[in-house]
């Protein structure tokens, strides 16, 4: 009875806990928006979204769409590697499924976790399974670093990066036109802070927080060395894993790159390849739904900071990105609606799967 009542309200903490995670990104979801679009003329946006060309649009959905079979094929081999054997097409739609749910899902619950979730179903090698969703993850996000910090020392270093003359200052400017904002949002989370830890509730909330940062922290750390125990004895497909993803990833900004020409970014090419896996990385940290507002925002600042290029434009050309990451995910709603990540025999992992 009692062990009933106590599981009952740890289910109640949790729940509350998710709700309070979901307001807080939605928040800063919310208000990243708000800056993004704030002045905005709502026109001359609108002109620029009519240079677009259906053509590039559609070359660029189709590029991004095919990228995602071929990182579906990466997770496979790297399930293979840890001697899982679940056949292609049901790896293809679980992650179809995560790119779904990481789109367009608001929950606490991203893709990776789902994709950890379902594909554990599929297979007695559970813990394993777990694992190489967060390898997949962490290969996506170096084939990133790879990328941007490859193209900013071979095409960037030692240059003038800042377009002073063509945005009206350096940092110091940008610090003297926005200090006073500054200023209050960092009084504003100073005294959330300090109403907080005012109050029994808040600091309840405090160290239920430190504790779950804590939690997973530790959990992160032991999830990373057991990837690395068991994918340093498969060297090589950790080698052609990351070279796949880098291949695929620069075809994906190569054709961002080709829609920005069409939008009339005025930016070098060399830009795209630096800026754009920089704010993947940054929307990669879950402070937001989905990355909203993160990486619009994040794309306007580099942009017209670093290459003087003008806001709007590169405002549309965030949205079509978002538009394009929004359509490639459609699949993975049919998958979820038709129940095809869910596995059609537990058996599953025979030389010859039977789903």
């Amino acid at each position: 009875m009692l062990l009933g009542i106590k599981s009952l309200a740890d289910g109640r903490k949790s729940a509350r806990t998710r709700y309070i995670s979901l307001f807080l990104r939605a928040s800063v979801a919310i208000a990243a928006l708000v800056w993004v679009f704030w002045g905005q003329d709502w026109r001359e946006l609108a002109k620029v979204f009519t240079r677009l060309t259906l053509g590039y649009f559609l070359l660029s959905l189709g590029i991004f769409g095919s990228a995602q079979f071929l990182l579906g094929w990466r997770w496979w081999w790297l399930l293979r590697a840890q001697e899982i054997h679940i056949a292609f097409p049901s790896v293809v739609r679980l992650h179809f499924l995560g790119l779904f749910y990481n789109n367009f899902m608001p929950g606490s619950v991203g893709g990776d976790l789902l994709r950890m979730w379902y594909v554990a179903k599929h297979t007695e090698k559970k813990l394993e399974a777990a694992v190489s969703v967060f390898v997949d993850r962490v290969v996506g996000l170096g084939g990133m670093l790879v990328i941007a910090t490859f193209c900013y020392l071979a095409f960037m270093h030692g240059q003038d990066v800042l377009a002073v003359s063509r945005i009206g200052g350096g940092p110091g400017a940008l610090l003297a036109r926005h200090g006073w904002t500054l200023v209050w949002v960092l009084g504003g989370i100073v005294a959330a802070m300090v109403a907080l830890g005012a109050a029994k509730p808040g600091r309840r909330l405090l160290k239920r927080l430190f504790h779950a940062v804590a939690v997973h922290g530790h959990r992160l750390a032991r999830e990373v060395s057991t990837s690395v125990a068991v994918y340093c004895r498969s060297p090589l497909t950790v080698f052609w894993t990351l070279t796949l993803t880098i291949l695929l990833q620069t075809m994906v900004i190569g054709s961002f790159w080709v829609l920005g020409v069409d939008l009339k970014v005025d930016a070098p090419a060399r830009y795209y390849f630096v800026f754009f896996p920089l704010v993947w990385v940054v929307g990669a940290i879950p402070v937001s739904i989905a990355g909203i507002g993160i990486l619009e925002g994040g794309l306007v600042v580099l942009f017209t900071r670093f290459a003087g290029v003008e806001a709007r434009e590169v405002l549309a050309l965030a949205l079509c990105q978002r538009f394009i990451w929004m359509l490639a995910s459609l699949p993975g709603a049919a998958v979820h609606l038709f129940g095809a990540h869910l596995p059609k025999d537990f058996f599953v992992d025979a030389p010859n799967p039977l789903d």
